[in-house]
């Protein structure tokens, strides 16, 4: 269960310049069903996931269900992930047709694997 303190909507990252310092100080990184690229902040405020999905994943209803499918499974997940840690997650067209657990499951190990790679601990 996430702590009260973390909020999907506080830990989201909005600025553009947000996204491309991610993009230029990272390299891409695959699971199954999404790419992500991450970065560690100095700050050591809350940690940050952004989401992308192109014209190229589908209609707008189905990337809005992708979105709506990933927001949940990081908001159940978000207390996993170190502060100071900004993250973008790029889902494949797969995310609308695997299960809900199986994505949950994947985020949460992704999550795990940043934490990992940057030496944090929770």
């Amino acid at each position: 269960m996430p702590e009260a303190g973390l909020d999907w909507r506080r830990a989201r990252l909005r600025k553009h310049a947000d996204y491309q310092r991610v993009y230029q100080e990272s390299r891409r990184h695959a699971s199954p069903s999404m790419s992500y690229f991450f970065r560690a902040r100095q700050d050591g405020d809350p940690a940050r996931v952004g989401l992308t999905t192109s014209r190229a994943l589908g209609g707008a209803v189905e990337r809005n269900r992708m979105r709506r499918r990933m927001r949940e499974a990081v908001r159940l997940h978000l207390a996993e992930l170190p502060a100071g840690i900004d993250l973008v997650l790029h889902p494949r067209r797969t995310v609308l047709a695997i299960e809900f657990v199986r994505l949950e499951r994947e985020v949460g190990g992704i999550f795990r694997s940043v934490a990992g790679a940057t030496g944090a601990q929770r």
